[in-house]
């Protein structure tokens, strides 16, 4: 039961958020600052979201395989490489450094 109370309460609470954004004036959205903020907060959150993942195991801080992943990735980003090379890049690194034992 505590489950669908849960199921519940993000519903709700999603249903708000989405009601605020619809509720926001014009106006505010037009300002300089809010634009710019726009524009940079998916990148950040992407970013955190991708550091998170890559260096992290339950509580534990670590550096395994997927750092040189993320690292090849970068690399291949700064060739500027297409998207589906950054990602093979990125896997084929991972795995390779997993199967040496990393």
């Amino acid at each position: 039961m505590n489950v669908w109370i849960a199921i519940g309460l993000t519903v709700v609470g999603c249903y708000a958020v989405k009601l605020a954004g619809l509720l926001v004036p014009a106006g505010a959205l037009e300002r300089p600052t809010v634009r710019r903020l726009a524009a940079l907060l998916p990148v950040a959150l992407l970013a955190a979201l991708t550091a998170q993942q890559t260096f992290s195991t339950g509580s534990a801080l670590v550096v395994d395989a997927r750092a040189a992943g993320l690292a090849a990735a970068g690399l291949a980003l700064l060739l500027r490489a297409p998207f589906l090379v950054v990602v093979a890049a990125a896997v084929l690194v991972t795995a390779g450094v997993r199967a040496l034992g990393g």
